[in-house]
């Protein structure tokens, strides 16, 4: 995965903060998806790796809870965690105990199960 997820950073369109991440969604039948992070002036419409690379499985008929895990790789030495839009996201499709793995380019990993990263999330019973 560590291979996959460093060719993947190559895609990534950063020319403002340099700041490379790519993702990789498996689903609960072992299919996956690619995204990167794609910047532009207004960083608010940006879009982060995690938000494309589920997106691209929505698009192609995934929905909630078929997701197994996503895996992300963020450049640089440090191991960093999805920001917390994504950690939202996150939360909404994939099941409490999937696993969330983060990667720096060197291949070292820190693993999160999604209730661990999201432990206090805003869902459906807020709107009530």
């Amino acid at each position: 995965m560590v291979d996959r997820l460093l060719k993947l950073l190559e895609n990534s369109y950063v020319p403002l903060s340099k700041f490379r991440t790519s993702s990789i969604v498996v689903t609960k039948d072992g299919k996956m998806f690619e995204g990167v992070n794609v910047e532009n002036p207004s960083f608010r419409d940006g879009m982060c790796a995690e938000q494309n690379a589920i997106a691209n499985a929505c698009s192609n008929g995934y929905n909630k809870k078929d997701f197994a895990a996503i895996y992300v790789m963020t450049d640089g030495s440090t191991v960093s965690t999805p920001c917390f839009l994504c950690r939202q996201l996150i939360n909404e499709l994939f099941d409490e105990s999937s696993l969330v793995i983060c990667y720096n380019t060197k291949g070292e990993a820190q693993m999160y199960k999604v209730s661990e990263l999201c432990p206090h999330p805003f869902d459906e019973n807020d709107l009530v």
